[in-house]
């Protein structure tokens, strides 16, 4: 679409902020229940395994390598999907995501052996790959630099309020629903597929692309909206004009690569692991019950979530912002191990989540501070694919260690180590960056 009245970069700062709240009043919403969808797909197999591993006969260490193997396909498949997006445009490319994994979501269900759930999970990271990468190289073609920690959070409170809703759902659904003749942990993956299916088709239908197609907007807002980010993107030193090999080889990126790894490993546990955690010491406890004591992490770490992405977005800092949250949780995962009563074991989730999610806004806000276009859409998903790859080594380590150990209290440590070690490297970006600003500035 030709710019019809060209605004450049220097208009009111308020102008640019009202623009940006009227677009994250219309656009995330609809993206944090497209996360939802696809986070509770993805999660679901923790409540599932309450009583599917009884059934099926499988072990924690089949467990663990079921749940993590997801996360091959994802990998695998990551980059391509981005490019394709980049290339199609997000509408049709996150309608085909949605409706292909809610298929094979469906499909699980019907597993008989653990062999059928392996390929089951690893085609659903096929079928899931590119969603979350999609969605924040979608969110760069909406919102400047500044805006981005408080948009990712914004959608991001979607990861709590998937557990904070799927929870009591799944727990309930265990504990009700047999029709049929199948058994209810089958159940719990049928009903919660179905959303995705519906989810593409009206995403297909509804969303814009970007700015250009937004109704919501007037095309004096549109066209003020793409001059910026386009002055933005310009400014960038030609990073939308980097090949694919050189990006995934930029040290950047392979730096906040290795940094999500470090995360991801501690998010995937929580994700998988807190249903089994709270089981084990809350005894007697029913699957609805288990499922409504999930909501108190989660809620907690919601609010920290939004709390710290608007700190980060305000004071124009991330990596302080990121470490002291990993070193939050850290510490929690820490000291779970040694948690024999449900209070204690809730509190140190509870803090646990809050310092996993309160990483998250300001992280994730990085990659697009040096990159735009084609090298951002690589990037990201080069950062997801490696970072993804925690799921399944973390989920396959921990559960052989809860195996051979007889609990999770190792895996509980080896977490904290990581979760940690991901601190440091933050830290240690931020100071390096800083010594180089400071160099420059004497040098001029």
């Amino acid at each position: 679409m030709a710019i019809r009245l060209q605004l450049n970069a220097g208009a009111p700062a308020d102008r640019h902020g009202a623009v940006g709240r009227k677009i994250r009043r219309h656009l995330l919403p609809f993206l944090f229940v497209l996360y939802v969808i696809a986070y509770l797909d993805r999660i679901n197999v923790g409540f599932a395994a309450l009583t599917m591993n009884h059934e099926l006969g499988l072990s924690s260490q089949q467990y663990g390598l079921l749940s993590g193997i997801f996360f091959w396909g994802y990998f695998l498949f990551e980059v391509p999907s981005n490019l394709i997006l980049e290339r199609l445009g997000a509408r049709v490319w996150i309608a085909r995501i949605l409706v292909s994994w809610g298929i094979v979501s469906l499909a699980t269900a019907f597993a008989h052996s653990a062999a059928q759930l392996y390929v089951a999970r690893f085609l659903l990271g096929v079928a899931e790959a590119g969603f979350f990468p999609g969605i924040l190289l979608y969110l760069t073609y909406w919102f400047r630099q500044r805006e981005m920690a408080q948009a990712i959070g914004i959608f991001m409170t979607a990861l709590p309020a998937a557990s904070i809703l799927g929870g009591p759902l799944s727990g309930w659904i265990l504990d009700h629903v047999h029709a049929f003749a199948l058994s209810s942990w089958r159940w719990v993956l049928i009903l919660e597929a179905l959303p995705a299916v519906v989810g593409g088709v009206v995403c297909y239908l509804t969303l814009p692309n970007g700015p250009q197609e937004a109704r919501f907007l007037t095309a004096a807002e549109q066209d003020q909206r793409v001059a910026v980010l386009r002055a933005a993107a310009d400014a960038k030193a030609g990073a939308a004009g980097h090949s694919v090999l050189s990006t995934i080889r930029d040290p950047r990126v392979l730096y906040l690569a290795s940094i999500a790894f470090l995360f991801m490993i501690g998010n995937y546990v929580a994700g998988f692991w807190m249903p089994q955690s709270i089981k084990a010491v809350g005894h007697g406890l029913d699957h609805l019950a288990i499922g409504l004591l999930v909501m108190v992490p989660n809620l907690i770490g919601l609010g920290t979530m939004v709390v710290v992405s608007r700190s980060a977005s305000r004071h124009g800092e991330r990596h302080w912002h990121a470490a002291l949250s990993l070193l939050t949780a850290a510490t929690a995962f820490a000291l779970l191990g040694t948690a024999g009563s449900l209070p204690a074991c809730i509190l140190l989730w509870s803090v646990a989540t809050s310092g996993l999610y309160g990483f998250i806004g300001p992280f994730w806000s990085l990659p697009s501070e040096f990159l735009s276009g084609r090298a951002a859409a690589t990037a990201l998903a080069t950062i997801c694919s490696i970072g993804n790859l925690a799921g399944f080594v973390g989920l396959t380590v921990f559960g052989a260690l809860a195996s051979h150990t007889g609990g999770p209290a190792a895996g509980f440590r080896l977490i904290a180590i990581a979760l940690m070690l991901g601190a440091l490297l933050l830290v240690a970006q931020r100071l390096r960056d800083t010594a180089w600003i400071a160099a420059e500035a004497l040098n001029h």
